[in-house]
């Protein structure tokens, strides 16, 4: 007779779900998962010879013992175990499967049926055709179907590249930089220093916001947002995802724009580059496993900038191309592989998405004291805005982007941004320390014998950068939002004229005044072409990022201040004595700055007395502790008063003429806030 054994998955399953008590093989681990994948999904006719079965019974013992051989888990002992087993086993199917009288198959029988035994017991605890896995099984699944998930996502918007790096941690990202990226360095300190090619700054020439329905009439169309037609878009659209689908690999992060989990905006990068990646997932908030479920992104950057944009494409005017489609959630970058692009390009995107919210978007940095008092400060790329609120004795909410709700303040992302210029451990220790193993140097100098960063060596660009997570501050506020209103606000600027007190007290409508005019001098190296500092105002001290008119954001700072009674200040960080350029013009010391900062913080500054300065009558104090008097009032610092008149009425006709712009708009109470010569 012939006996045809077939071992359906179920059967085999128990046969594996037996072994282990048997004391054969091992309940989890690498040897029970290649069992198991080998048996699991097959049907086992053991027999012979027959024509008709999918697998000889040597085949069964050869899969077990290929399996047990493979585990670096299995000692000699419970390997020889192991194969008694699978050799009595087999030898019974053998038995059964012959010709013989029942008397001879009586001791094979008898095994078989205290197998059965044991399977039909196992199979008790599971209703017919159920499935059982372990937990590791269950996370294997779900691990497999999350990546199929994420690739169909990923393919859903046209990126076909095999190989992603999803959210990739920072040491594998090293790995690939420094393979794949000419420039790429690890400097003594730890962190990784790159090279973004030719352009080392922003190139605001070239940003261009795509004029579709959706915002068209919220959008502020001028020199800072040129308007770029939807055809053009998706030209540079379809340019930048072929470019990207020719790669070996690419690098997709996906996080969040905002610390408030009411607020923030779900973000994906694509990017050709490593370092591009390793830089967002310092400067944006990283999800929790949690988080990442189910991911959708809001809003998706296309990075191809290592490919150049067609110059013959209407509205584009060379071969960068930096373009932002509202209506789409999409942002197309070409020609540029600086970093700093995608940042400032979220900025942008939370100053149109949070006006409509209700909400006040601010290119500003904040910190919290002890008391929890909060400080903001205001300022463009260049004033000081991550020096001065990386304060020891207080907690850093951020350095860069914020937003003021109804009910604190909230940090747009999740790193800092600094300048590296001359940076030194005394002046800046918490920045020096910060840059470790984890951060990117952007475009810095470094010795090919040491390793050691020269920030002294501006020869590449004046921006040298350092990108790194707020974790890396010692006495950040994690998570970076605050439920308390800020008590004071700070303006920032670098007054390259030398001709601004270094710091005033402002009333409500000269703070009304400065925001919007949001004077300050061009620092060298922040953007392409910029060598030395330029004068210049830049409305609500972030007109590049501005999506919406300047009063837009004014009235709603107006409208804060007011509710919440903030003290507002003027605070020079530029020249003083002199003007850029003038034998006695000087950058006034940082450390001074800081002492000013100070009084503010602990309210020294609001008891001291005060005096106007003619012109821009502007509240100067008379006294700060630890600066010398004479530094604080410019007529009593200038050694030549016509030079300093000259300067002064210069710089006011300057505020007069840019104001213009706005006096539509603006209350007379506030145009009357500017100066008067």
């Amino acid at each position: 007779m012939n006996y045809t054994m077939h071992l359906s998955r179920n059967v085999l399953r128990e046969v594996y779900r037996f072994l282990p008590g048997r004391g054969f093989l091992p309940a989890q681990g690498s040897t029970a998962s290649r069992v198991r994948h080998s048996l699991a999904d097959k049907e086992f006719p053991c027999c012979s010879r027959s024509e008709t079965c999918g697998l000889h019974i040597a085949e069964v013992r050869h899969t077990f013992f290929r399996q047990l051989r493979g585990s670096s888990g299995v000692n000699r002992k419970s390997s020889d175990a192991q194969r008694q087993f699978v050799v009595q086993f087999s030898r019974s199917v053998r038995k059964m499967n012959r010709t013989q009288s029942s008397g001879s198959l009586k001791d094979s029988i008898s095994f078989l049926e205290m197998l059965k035994k044991q399977i039909d017991a196992n199979l008790q605890h599971h209703k017919p055709g159920d499935c059982p896995l372990t937990k590791k099984d269950i996370l294997d699944l779900g691990q497999l179907q999350k990546e199929i998930d994420f690739q169909e996502n990923v393919q859903a918007v046209g990126i076909t590249c095999a190989q992603l790096f999803h959210n990739t941690a920072p040491s594998v990202l090293y790995e690939q930089a420094l393979k794949k990226e000419a420039g790429s360095l690890i400097a003594s300190s730890g962190a990784l220093c790159v090279s973004s090619g030719l352009k080392t700054g922003r190139s605001p020439a070239d940003k261009r916001i795509v004029e579709e329905p959706s915002s068209r009439d919220d959008v502020w169309w001028g020199k800072v947002n040129i308007p770029f037609c939807e055809k053009s878009y998706l030209v540079n659209r379809e340019r930048a995802v072929d470019y990207l689908n020719l790669q070996d690999q690419l690098y997709i992060v996906d996080a969040f724009a905002g610390w408030d989990p009411e607020y923030r905006i779900k973000i994906r990068v694509i990017t050709t580059r490593a370092y591009h990646a390793l830089f967002m997932q310092n400067m944006l908030v990283m999800p929790t496993a949690e988080e990442l479920e189910n991911f959708r992104p809001d809003f998706t950057i296309y990075n191809a900038g290592c490919f150049p944009a067609n110059r013959f494409t209407n509205g584009v005017t060379s071969q960068t191309s930096v373009a932002m489609n509202l209506g789409a959630g999409e942002m197309v970058i070409l020609g540029t592989q600086y970093a700093g692009e995608m940042k400032k390009g979220i900025l942008t995107l939370m100053m149109y998405l949070m006006p409509k919210r209700g909400q006040l978007p601010l290119h500003s940095s904040c910190n919290v004291g002890p008391k929890g008092d909060v400080t903001l400060f205001f300022g463009l790329s260049g004033t000081g805005k991550t020096t001065l609120s990386a304060d020891p004795s207080r907690q850093l909410i951020g350095d860069d982007e914020h937003v003021w709700t109804d009910k604190g303040v909230f940090n747009i992302e999740g790193g800092c941004y600094a300048k590296c210029k001359d940076l030194s451990k005394e002046q800046e220790p918490e920045i020096w320390n910060a840059i470790r193993f984890g951060s990117v140097l952007e475009n810095v100098i470094i010795d090919g014998t040491t390793r050691v960063v020269d920030f002294r060596d501006v020869s590449i660009t004046e921006n040298t950068r350092c990108a790194y997570p707020l974790s890396f501050i010692p006495n950040a506020l994690l998570p970076a939002k605050v439920d308390t209103h800020p008590s004071n606000i700070i303006l920032l600027t670098c007054d390259a004229f030398g001709v601004l007190p270094p710091l005033s007290k402002l009333t409500p409508d000269q703070v009304m005044y400065h925001f919007i005019s949001g004077y300050t001098s061009k620092m060298a190296g922040t953007e392409i072409g910029i060598l030395e500092p330029t004068a210049t105002f830049s409305a609500c001290y972030g007109a590049p990022f501005l999506a919406m008119h300047p009063m837009v954001y004014a009235e709603m700072l107006a409208k804060k201040l007011k509710e919440h009674n903030a003290h507002a200040w003027l605070l020079n960080t530029g020249w003083i004595c002199g003007g850029y350029g003038m034998n006695e013009g000087r950058r006034i010391p940082l450390k001074y700055t800081r002492l000013m900062v100070d009084a503010i913080h602990n309210g020294a500054a609001l008891q001291t007395e005060y005096q106007t300065m003619p012109v821009f009558n502007l509240a100067v104090p008379t006294a700060i502790n630890g600066v010398p008097s004479d530094l604080l009032l410019p007529q009593t610092c200038w050694a030549d008063q016509n030079k300093l008149d000259k300067q002064m009425r210069k710089l006011a006709s300057l505020f007069v003429e840019n104001f213009s712009n706005y006096t539509d708009r603006a209350t007379p109470n506030v145009v009357a806030a500017g100066p008067v010569f």
